[in-house]
């Protein structure tokens, strides 16, 4: 009777032993965009949240109140810190002012991942999931190029960029237009420093349609005859488009973007926008969240592409005008793998 009394004792010990382990903690994760209201980030968090609820991650987000908000993001980073996350997926609105913050993460065991944007240097962060900025710049310049013939030789470009403080996004994606055109650069990590007589005006738009209307009203003072726009963004091409319309010169003028959201792929079948180049933000959110569940595992953190300082998440130019030599698919296409 005791031995038996001693065996049961000892099996309900263990029992409630298992019964009150605590369950594995699960990996927290923190994805923090430059804004809440872009198409593009918001396509960016449906992804992280559905991939870390398919792996049982625990995301929290963050986004800056506008595009360039270093302040709110430079917030979500120390309270990711502090809150012990393993992992901080970032869209950057500051690819410098941001590094020092970003090294404190990853001394204190966070993987560093940057979405989309680039820090300055790359390596600043742990990986860069991201469309290759300058081959969209480089689609869409050489397509406008093409879609001129003869008439790019003599071509007026204005250039529509994003801030004042040139993000490495930004000077990607301008500097492969040009590339693509056929345009000296100067120096490639710089915009605006060029000597060609072709590009006749930049300006910023804050990558938002009236930025955009405003920097077309801007560029149109400078030189109403420009026949050719490039724009940083989609909404930016939108804001062009109707300053060109306000004044009748919208007919005429190529007007090429990057994005390949939803609305920009439609601006392409209406004709608004004559070229996009896609990028797939919903992708780099989730393989984001999963290199964070793989490194939580065992320490593993992402390789680049090959022959690249990050990780390509791919880029395919829209377009309905193909051009000979120039890779692309229709707007019908981009609608089946548009976002937004």
């Amino acid at each position: 009777m005791k031995k038996s009394h001693l065996a049961s004792t000892l099996a309900a010990l263990a029992l409630g032993a298992v019964c009150a382990a605590p369950a594995q903690a699960a990996v927290g994760a923190c994805l923090i965009t430059k804004t809440e209201g872009n198409p593009f980030f918001v396509k960016m968090k449906e992804g992280a949240i559905a991939k870390a609820k398919e792996m049982g991650v625990d995301l929290k987000t963050y986004a800056g109140k506008k595009d360039g908000d270093v302040e709110s993001q430079v917030a979500a980073i120390e309270t990711c810190i502090a809150s012990g996350a393993k992992g901080i997926l970032l869209t950057p609105s500051d690819s410098k002012g941001l590094v020092p913050l970003v090294e404190k993460a990853r001394k204190a065991g966070v993987l560093t991942i940057m979405l989309d944007t680039p820090l300055e240097p790359p390596s600043a962060a742990d990986a860069t999931f991201a469309t290759d900025n300058f081959k969209a710049g480089v689609l869409i310049g050489a397509w406008a190029k093409a879609m001129l013939g003869d008439k790019a030789a003599s071509a007026k470009i204005a250039y529509l960029d994003l801030f004042e403080n040139q993000i490495s996004v930004d000077i990607a994606r301008d500097q492969g237009f040009m590339k693509g055109f056929g345009i000296d650069l100067a120096d490639p990590n710089k915009i605006g420093d060029e000597k060609d007589p072709r590009n006749v005006c930049h300006d910023v738009t804050s990558g938002s349609e009236e930025g955009g209307r405003k920097a077309m009203e801007n560029c149109l003072q400078k030189d109403a005859g420009i026949n050719v726009v490039y724009t940083i963004n989609e909404p930016a091409a939108a804001g062009a488009y109707a300053a060109l319309k306000a004044v009748g010169k919208e007919k005429g003028v190529l007007i090429v973007s990057v994005d390949g959201g939803c609305p920009g792929v439609k601006n392409v079948a209406g004709g608004i926008i004559g070229a996009t180049s896609q990028q797939y933000p919903l992708l780099m959110a989730s393989k984001g969240i999963e290199a964070i569940a793989a490194f939580a595992k065992d320490g593993t953190k992402p390789k680049n592409s090959e022959g690249l300082d990050f990780f390509n998440t791919g880029v395919t130019l829209i377009t309905d005008k193909a051009a000979p030599g120039v890779e692309s698919v229709d707007s019908k296409k981009g609608l089946e793998l548009c976002w937004g």
